[in-house]
């Protein structure tokens, strides 16, 4: 008896070993929803540079943008490679809300979570020469006239950036049935969109707004943060201030392929773990007013079931679910 005790202990060792032992044999693609520029995109270049400079990965990292459906068409390129651990997605709350909102057949449980990277705010904003003052001058108008204003909100319909607005608009007393929102493919576009005064305002990821606040052609109005952030947004006031107690957050993660075993999630626990530990990603966290919110793959998958669920109330409230 004892020696096939033994035996089934060295059986258990051997198998965890060999568990742990995966590697990629090949490049690996971060893929992303959106087209270059915007916060998924900047997110998953940061990702992949320092997968690939830090050697945390064996193997060459590259970035692959699939923007179209708000994201979608980035994750069914992901799940038509079921096992594959060379291929991960950096993904925001869009991969929830647009199958809540029955425009994609996919959620987190088609997937398999590897990571919670961190939450940003959301940040109205407007050009500097725009005749909307400040928060209360806007929550004025979309209590006089909802759908008297234009705005982007990146990649997607029902996004956090579009929850956000919709919110505001509700506690402002307006009609958030009447809201015009207009989507792009991704906040590098919308951005664009705004600077060109194709649209009124913009709300999005607040990494989208820091590189143009200095040059002094935006002024954001407001964040969706519980407190102020710092840098080159300290002086911008929470909606919370300014008397709209909104604090949607738009977080980032990354997911893997549906059916991956024990051994890849594994080895991307590692990686991802020991990247969100560089001083790089760190700093990149300060430099755009982002918030740690790190989880390994286990814990993923049980806040992103939470996540969906308080997203389908919100869309909901906001009348956009039947």
């Amino acid at each position: 008896m004892r020696w096939m005790m033994c035996a089934v202990c060295l059986l258990v060792a051997a198998t965890a070993q060999a568990a742990s032992a995966w590697k990629p044999e090949r490049p690996i693609e971060v893929v992303v929803g959106t087209g270059p520029g915007g916060g998924q995109d900047k997110t998953a270049r940061v990702l992949a540079r320092i997968l690939q400079e830090r050697k945390l990965v064996a193997t060459p990292t590259t970035v692959l943008n699939r923007p179209g459906g708000g994201g979608t068409l980035a994750w069914l390129y992901l799940n038509q490679r079921p096992g594959d651990a060379h291929a991960v997605g950096v993904g925001n709350p869009t991969l929830l809300s647009n199958h809540v909102l029955g425009r994609s057949p996919l959620s987190h449980r088609d997937l398999t979570p590897l990571a919670m990277l961190f939450t940003e705010s959301v940040a109205i904003t407007v050009r500097a020469d725009s005749p909307i003052r400040n928060g209360r001058d806007l929550l004025e108008r979309l209590r006089a006239d909802s759908g008297a204003l234009s705005f982007s909100v990146g990649s997607s319909l029902g996004s956090a950036n579009h929850i956000a607005m919709g919110e505001l608009t509700r506690l402002a007393g307006g009609d958030v049935k009447k809201l015009k929102a207009v989507v792009f493919q991704g906040g590098g576009e919308a951005m664009t969109a705004l600077l060109g005064g194709h649209v009124d305002l913009i709300a999005s990821a607040v990494n989208n707004v820091v590189p143009h606040l200095p040059q002094g052609k935006i002024r954001v109005l407001g964040i969706t943060s519980v407190h102020r952030l710092g840098g080159v947004l300290a002086g911008v006031p929470t909606w919370r201030e300014q008397g709209a107690d909104v604090t949607t957050s738009n977080w980032r993660m990354v997911a893997g392929a549906r059916g991956l075993d024990a051994s890849r999630i594994a080895y991307w626990d590692d990686a991802l773990k020991r990247a969100v530990d560089t001083d790089e990603w760190k700093a990149d966290l300060e430099r755009n007013g982002f918030e740690p919110l790190y989880m390994p793959a286990a814990a993923s998958q049980a806040y992103l079931q939470a996540q969906y669920d308080a997203l389908r109330r919100a869309l909901g409230e906001l009348g956009m679910t039947k």
